[in-house]
């Protein structure tokens, strides 16, 4: 299921993983670190351990940079399969570790195994006023299908729905 990837340009390699338990409180300061609405441990902890449903992955460094004590993880996927449609949730890499094609990465691979588990659509909101995720969800194929008005607090904004017919695999 790993997936690895490279960045050229910096001599950066990662692999994409299944998240497991000993993950969450890395994910939970990354999710902090992004400004994601805050979803906490308890959350990631329940969708892991009670949802089988859900697609949960992490992206970790090899090579060059290294993995760091305690920082393990620097990226990650939470998403869950509901009615043949993958739900993305959150998609979040660490601000140092951006522009690695880490979470293109993470997202490749959770819409794979979506495929795999028979998924047809993908979908997922977005801030209005994020272009570089937006920018990152098109160069997977999303496309912009609606707005939620109001949809976020703290700040106050609205979000784009967006969304992707996956195929099934040959």
């Amino acid at each position: 299921m790993s997936r690895i990837g490279k960045a050229a340009e910096q001599g950066t390699e990662f692999y994409v993983a299944r998240m497991t338990e000993h993950d969450l409180l890395e994910v939970v300061e990354i999710e902090e670190a992004c400004g994601l609405s805050r979803w906490g441990w308890d959350a990631y902890h329940a969708e892991l351990t009670e949802n089988r449903s859900s697609i949960m992955l992490v992206g970790r460094l090899n090579g060059a940079r290294g993995e760091s004590p305690g920082r393990n993880v620097q990226g990650f996927v939470a998403a869950r399969l509901v009615a043949g449609e993958l739900h993305i949730n959150n998609v979040a890499v660490r601000p140092e570790c951006r522009r690695l094609g880490m979470a293109l990465s993470l997202l490749e691979t959770a819409i794979d195994e979506a495929a795999r588990a028979g998924a047809h659509a993908a979908f997922l909101e977005v801030r209005a006023g994020n272009e570089a995720a937006q920018a990152l969800y098109r160069r997977c194929g999303f496309r912009v299908a609606g707005r939620r008005a109001g949809y976020y607090a703290q700040p106050l904004e609205d979000a784009l729905v967006m969304n992707l017919s996956i195929l099934s695999p040959a």
